[in-house]
């Protein structure tokens, strides 16, 4: 059964994780793919080849999904691109699901560098 990742993108990071995405393209589509709604569709918009399962947005409950996904350990790694410089209205939901890729010891990357270091490993 093949490993599932996780993608989500704060709004100011989607357009570096559809870039991330299309950059390693063939990698990812060697993996189940789950991701929040709008950061699902960006990165099919990008990359027409990839199978992605779209989850809600992130503040209707996709970061709470993702994360539930998580603790019945159904996520192999979560690619989260964290913009850490707007406020988040869902920042309680984003917490939590950071907290759990900690608790489970899923590989998580924040950002574009890590991810790079990240995928590698694959």
């Amino acid at each position: 059964m093949p490993k599932t990742f996780a993608l989500i993108a704060h709004d100011d990071k989607k357009a570096a994780m559809a870039e991330f995405a299309a950059a390693h393209e063939d990698v990812l589509s060697r993996f189940e793919l789950v991701a929040t709604g709008t950061t699902g569709g960006r990165i099919m918009e990008a990359c027409p080849k990839l199978k992605v399962k779209r989850l809600k947005s992130g503040p209707l409950g996709g970061d709470q999904q993702i994360g539930a996904m998580i603790a019945e350990g159904h996520i192999d790694a979560l690619f989260f691109f964290v913009d850490p410089l707007s406020p988040h209205p869902h920042d309680v939901d984003v917490k939590a699901l950071t907290r759990l890729a900690l608790v489970y010891d899923i590989p998580m990357a924040c950002n574009r560098a890590t991810a790079e270091r990240l995928i590698g490993t694959f």
